[in-house]
């Protein structure tokens, strides 16, 4: 039995993909039966909500010791003059009827002991060459720095230094990266007895060095991942064909990843994109530890329910029942490509309008995470037509909504037989979006109404969202940069099923001449290859669009088998565990 910490910013609260993933890991099975303990560990942020908490503990500010290491950790507060909160947090998947109850160490450090901090940077630099002054402006990194020595010294006392289990620490992206590298001093000098039973994983969610280079040329994917295959061939890193990345401060830590025990990464090309990083990552052993998916078994008449609710909605808003209903659900940054979604649509209007069909495609994404005011929606769908018709400024249009509602109804203007909705709100219900959605809408109807999800991203290490859908029989058309489609082979054995049409954008028409033909390729050469590519990709999707009952039953029975070969379960039981093994 073993005793896994997790260091991440999703401690209390599930806010984006590593809560979903630790809310995946935590309610398995699996993860339960081989797992003795599991402590969350991240910054206590000010002002933080923390009745994601079932219990606190210890809070000294409000006299709270319920725990016999209170004295302890009054001691480490009043050492590195930080505030601690230990307590515990429950999950729960009531699908498998798991529960689970983690133990949760936060440390706020927004006025942590500037003389320590200067001890363990020196020791950042003499043992591992990170030099904190070039990032002290950035206060992620500044954040995770101040939390290694204070969190590290709360595990000892909690954890206790005599204790025989293996501990594991997780460093979810470059977050834990400072308390993994205390641990390995600590290790490495012998000093600590608790030390010599931690061992280190590197948890890959992405590879922050590379995200900005995609999305930060407008050559995007199309460019990178044939420099990346060039410069594997040619034996060369990432220093050699780009900038210095060390201006940026996560890959001054994620560059120290291959010192720990072992690394999980998320997706197939996750691996390339760490061995593309430095020398020492080419021979590392890194782990495939996949994401896993929901597994819905559905019937036949709950999706069609569902489908009705949302051509229900569709024709309220644009006065026709469409045939066929596609979805979106994501963040709204650059990286989910919702430009391809509207070049594929371009070419497959013509020809659902030569085969008489209808669609809507509904894109559910803000650039308000929090969503906006219920009573602002109503007044916009009153005045003048949310979410068919959108003004800019708050609290309608903002930010990269703009630029996303010019493409859409610069669609709609010419579209015959297809409409896009972009629905810019968190929350799929009539209190969320306006009086004209079904009363009885709610947000699984547009997971299980769904004839095909949309996800043809740029930069997606894994791309649960893409692939939520599956088991309710809907159609995912994803890019082939999606890390999720590593996964999706192996559960079918490498055959091509009807459920997912993969978008290949980063197949040149002509082999390059060069790595520096490959760097100069740019807006016009991704353009024309994403237009090309999105034709082949709308007739594909039509080829595959069911046609009567029985084909939506055939698309839910094998959604459903695909699905469950690619469960969390699935996960902990072939990839997370079988790592932690790897690095005892």
């Amino acid at each position: 039995m073993s005793i896994v910490v997790h260091v991440t910013h999703e401690a209390v609260q599930k806010m984006g993909g590593i809560g979903a993933v630790l809310e995946g890991l935590l309610t398995t099975r699996s993860y339960n039966e081989a797992i003795e303990r599991t402590f969350l560990v991240g910054p206590l942020f000010p002002g933080a909500d923390l009745s994601g908490l079932d219990t606190i503990l210890y809070r000294s500010s409000e006299g709270i010791t319920d725990t016999p290491h209170a004295q302890v950790l009054t001691e480490i507060e009043q050492t590195y003059h930080v505030e601690i909160v230990y307590g515990q947090r429950k999950f729960e998947n009531r699908h498998q009827n798991v529960t689970t109850l983690t133990d949760v160490l936060l440390v706020n450090v927004s006025n942590s002991n500037e003389e320590l901090t200067g001890r363990f940077k020196w020791q950042l630099y003499e043992h591992f060459h990170i030099e904190s002054s070039r990032y002290e402006n950035e206060w992620e990194f500044e954040e995770y720095v101040r939390l290694a020595e204070p969190a590290y010294a709360a595990l000892q006392a909690i954890v206790g230094a005599e204790t025989t289990a293996p501990v594991f620490i997780i460093s979810h992206e470059f977050m834990g990266m400072p308390l993994v590298l205390k641990v390995l001093t600590d290790r490495n000098n012998g000093s600590v007895d608790g030390a010599q039973n931690m061992r280190t994983v590197f948890y890959a969610h992405e590879v922050a060095t590379i995200r900005p280079i995609v999305e930060g040329h407008p050559g995007h994917d199309v460019r990178f991942y044939n420099a990346l295959e060039l410069a594997k061939a040619q034996q060369q890193s990432i220093r050699d064909i780009f900038s210095d990345p060390f201006w940026y401060f996560k890959h001054a830590l994620i560059d120290k990843a291959h010192l720990c025990d072992t690394i999980f990464a998320v997706g197939d090309l996750v691996v390339d994109e760490l061995r593309f990083l430095a020398e020492p990552f080419e021979d590392f052993p890194i782990n495939l530890v996949y994401n896993g998916i929901p597994a819905f078994e559905v019937s036949l008449q709950e999706k069609l329910i569902s489908k009705a609710r949302l051509q229900k909605y569709a024709k309220t808003l644009l006065d026709y029942r469409p045939d066929y209903v596609f979805t979106h659900v994501t963040r709204l940054v650059k990286s989910k490509g919702l430009w391809r979604d509207l070049q594929v649509l371009m070419h497959l209007d013509s020809l659902l309008a030569s085969n008489d069909k209808t669609a809507v495609l509904f894109i559910l994404s803000t650039e308000i995470a929090t969503g906006r005011p219920n009573e602002s929606i109503h007044e916009m769908e009153a005045a003048y037509g949310w979410p068919v018709h959108h003004k800019i400024g708050y609290p309608d249009l903002v930010g990269a909504e703009i630029e996303l509602n010019n493409g859409v109804s610069a669609f709609n203007l010419q579209s015959k037989a297809i409409k896009v909705v972009f629905v810019n709100q968190f929350g799929w219900s009539q209190a969320a979006c306006g009086q004209r959605m079904p009363v009885e809408m709610e947000f699984m109807d547009i997971r299980k109404g769904s004839d095909a999800e949309f996800g043809q991203s740029i930069y997606e290490p894994f791309g649960i969202a893409q692939v939520e859908p599956l088991s309710f029989g809907a159609i995912c058309v994803v890019s082939n940069v999606c890390g999720c489609c590593g996964f999706i082979q192996r559960a079918t054995d490498n055959n091509e099923v009807p459920n997912v049409v993969v978008a290949d954008y980063t197949k040149l028409q002509i082999p390059p001449k060069s790595l520096d033909d490959v760097l100069h390729i740019g807006l016009a050469e991704r353009n024309a290859i994403e237009m090309e590519n999105s034709r082949d990709i709308a007739a594909k999707l039509l080829g595959r669009l069911p046609r009567k009952p029985r084909d939506v039953e055939d698309m839910l029975r094998e959604g459903y088998d695909i699905a469950s070969q690619m469960s969390w379960e699935v996960v902990v039981k072939d990839y997370f565990l079988p790592g932690l093994e790897q690095a005892l």
